[in-house]
């Protein structure tokens, strides 16, 4: 990418080239390290030690030329995209800079960014389907990523087969040739096989190495495997290395961390991105600057943050655990089913710090819970600074039909917490008074 130019009026590039690994002395320096400078030159920004936000719409061309390559990478005339900026809904500086970043996290070849989760997922998904073809996934979904298979998607002809997120190796090859069938008969394919992991908000886990024996046994031209991985990641899950192909997050979670912007991206092989470049330049969706910039910033402490949480959500589940008013956990440290185990054991690094909670009751008493918390504070989302709590099944989760709700472990009397990065010894004596209330 140029666009600067130098003493010699020959393009400079703004940013260095991204490296396949940076190391020092043989040694791979680690994300937390990369995040502080990766893919920026601050002199080719006049010394700014963090890159500056381009509030810009438009690019000038070093020449015509240059014009000319640039249209002909973005409209696929000539492989490999863009060289160079061009218009902001295709490519800026601090996107750039910020999916450069975001790929080392999963050890991506390429990533992109949009202006939301959903945005990211939509965008997705369209990039991949035809009329005729199907959808496979897992359940639960995000409220919103359900719908738009279920009832966006439907309207132009793509159907889906989904499975629980516990489901068996067996019985995962089973729904894979079902959906092989049904993409026969009604002429496409099976365009996707999409996943949760953990499901959202019970965290079930999807076992992706069983998924992608099965797509390879079961179909000849594999389609991608795509994983939403706003729960764990970046830090607590690497789920291309377990045989995902595109990774998706919601930033505005546990990247952003700080409850302040929405954003969402995709990683994986370029391959598979590209097609999904492709029709983000054609709709727009990518995320502005000024988030990107801050999303930049976030990212210098996600480690930080992400741990500290981490620990906290150790602590305050060890003493939900015993509470005499509490009948479960979906957390995932302390998991009880073998199965689930030997997935965690194999795909997590982390139990995370999202989990539910089930309460004796229904919705009445988990709503007077959720009314008496005087710390953590009544609100959708996750992943940041600050615990939030929510009610799913009246909430994030009201559009789902009643039985299928049922059918997910969608109960009312399922809480949603997302610890933050407050003292635990406060936290827990917040939850022990509002548990006063039940």
């Amino acid at each position: 990418m140029t666009d600067a130019i130098d003493a010699t009026g020959n393009p400079t590039p703004r940013r260095k080239p991204k490296p396949e690994r940076t190391e020092i002395g043989g040694r791979p320096l680690k994300p937390s390290t990369l995040m502080m400078g990766h893919g920026y030159d601050p002199t080719l920004s006049e010394g700014s030690l963090k890159a500056p936000i381009f509030l810009t719409s438009t690019f000038a061309f070093p020449s015509a030329a240059d014009g000319k390559r640039h249209f002909e990478g973005i409209t696929g005339k000539r492989e490999g995209g863009a060289e160079g900026l061009v218009y902001s809904r295709f490519n800026g500086p601090n996107q750039e800079i910020l999916e450069d970043r975001l790929a080392i996290w999963d050890g991506a070849e390429d990533a992109l960014t949009f202006s939301s989760g959903m945005t990211a997922i939509c965008i997705l998904m369209m990039a991949y389907v035809s009329q005729g073809d199907v959808i496979v996934h897992s359940g639960p979904l995000y409220a919103a990523s359900e719908g738009f298979v279920a009832k966006v998607l439907s309207k132009f002809g793509v159907t889906y087969v989904d499975f629980p997120a516990g489901a068996s190796a067996e019985e995962i090859e089973e729904v894979i040739s079902r959906a092989k069938c049904q993409a026969g008969e009604n002429g496409g394919k099976v365009a996707m096989i999409y996943l949760e992991s953990p499901g959202n908000p019970t965290n079930a886990l999807v076992d992706v190495e069983a998924v992608k024996a099965a797509r390879d046994k079961v179909l000849g031209k594999p389609c991608p495997i795509a994983i939403d991985n706003t729960f764990l990641g970046p830090l607590w899950q690497r789920p291309l290395d377990h045989g995902a192909d595109i990774v998706a997050y919601s930033l505005t979670k546990y990247v952003g961390g700080h409850s302040d912007l929405v954003a969402g991206s995709i990683a994986g092989a370029k391959k598979w991105m590209d097609p999904v470049r492709a029709l983000r330049n054609t709709m727009g969706g990518i995320v502005d600057p000024n988030t990107a910039w801050m999303l930049l910033r976030s990212l210098e402490t996600v480690e930080l943050r992400m741990a500290r949480a981490g620990e906290n959500a150790a602590k305050v589940c060890a003493f939900l655990k015993d509470h005499p008013k509490v009948t479960g956990l979906g957390y995932l440290g302390m998991i009880e089913e073998a199965s689930q185990q030997d997935i965690y054991d194999r795909h997590c690094m982390g139990a995370g710090s999202t989990f539910s909670v089930f309460l004796k009751g229904g919705e009445a008493e988990c709503f007077r819970f959720l009314d008496n918390l005087q710390i953590a504070k009544l609100a959708v989302s996750l992943g940041g600074t600050e615990t939030l709590a929510s009610h799913p099944a009246s909430m994030t989760h009201l559009s789902v039909p009643e039985d299928r709700r049922a059918a997910l472990g969608i109960t009312d009397s399922l809480v949603r917490i997302s610890i933050g990065i407050e003292d635990p010894d406060d936290l827990i004596a917040d939850f022990e008074q509002a548990l006063d209330y039940v």
